[in-house]
């Protein structure tokens, strides 16, 4: 596999996310799924509605989210939507919560873990798909990209806890959360595969390395970031731009870096990584291209 190109700014504004898209080249066509991070409630860090309405619009897109597998303001399609309105999402963009109805199988014959994925049936309204992230760290994989987007973030509510637990229909809860760590990012790394398969080439990567806590957007009760924001980075490679990622928190000097780093390597992050380049869904091996 070719190096993949991993482009690179340092300045965040709103405008330099449209930026970063125009300089893939790559326009998406017909319509638009963007896929965000909504944000728990009580959440401190997630990436704002206004921060990323210039670049929704320039695509024209329509906000997706899916429904969360635990307790919260998000577990159900009314809590959620009930929360897209207080966090603004839906003041100013269509919103759609892919899962609202009923789910459909994505198969993954090469999955290494999981064979199928579940995701909302909404999902079949969209020719295309911006993967807008956030870059942070994560309590239970680690650290949350583009391949995190397209796994738990774009399954449906039954398909995040397929996912955690590795394949097990009837899992429970609680099995969420003692499910071998490996095998639940290899079950990842498989989910994120169907939707790269299912889109196709229709499909656009963008993390946005700001307000990095060691935790999720998910958290309700989230730590503070613990570095200093970084920058924007678009690709068509989501290996490689979860990768380039990772190496620039690595190369950073900043004094929470080493905190950062912490909690990717003692949750095996970068194994999410590994499994996905592995299913050929792209390549750790990137030029980085920094745009001034």
């Amino acid at each position: 596999m070719e190096k993949a190109k991993v482009y690179f700014i340092r300045e965040l504004t709103p405008q330099n996310i449209v930026k970063m898209y125009e300089t893939l080249n790559h326009k998406l066509n017909g319509k638009v799924a963007v896929k965000v991070h909504s944000g728990e409630r009580g959440n401190q860090n997630y990436l704002r509605p206004e921060f990323l309405k210039p670049m929704v619009d320039y695509v024209n897109g329509t906000v997706v989210e899916c429904n969360t597998a635990y307790d919260g303001a998000r577990d159900t399609t009314e809590k959620h939507l009930e929360l897209m309105k207080e966090h603004k999402w839906s003041d100013i963009f269509d919103v759609d919560i892919m899962d609202s109805e009923e789910d459909i199988t994505l198969e993954i014959p090469n999955g290494s873990v999981i064979k199928k994925n579940y995701v909302g049936s909404h999902i079949k309204n969209y020719d295309s798909m911006l993967v807008l992230s956030h870059f942070k760290g994560h309590p239970m994989g680690g650290y949350g990209g583009a391949l995190k987007q397209l796994s738990i973030g774009v399954s449906s509510s039954k398909g995040k806890r397929y996912i955690h637990c590795a394949g097990a229909e009837n899992g429970s809860y609680e099995d969420m959360f003692h499910t071998d760590q490996d095998s639940f990012l290899e079950a990842m790394a498989d989910a994120a595969s169907s939707v790269v398969n299912y889109f196709k080439d229709n499909i656009v990567y963008i993390n946005v390395m700001a307000n990095m806590s060691v935790d999720c957007d998910c958290c309700n009760v989230a730590e503070d970031p613990c570095m200093k924001d970084i920058g924007i980075l678009a690709s068509l490679d989501p290996v490689a731009i979860d990768q380039a990622c990772i190496d620039l928190v690595k190369e950073s000097n900043d004094p929470g870096r080493d905190h950062l780093l912490e909690r990717i390597n003692s949750r095996h992050g970068t194994h999410t990584i590994d499994a996905a380049a592995k299913l050929g869904i792209g390549t750790k091996d990137y030029d980085l291209i920094e745009i001034k």
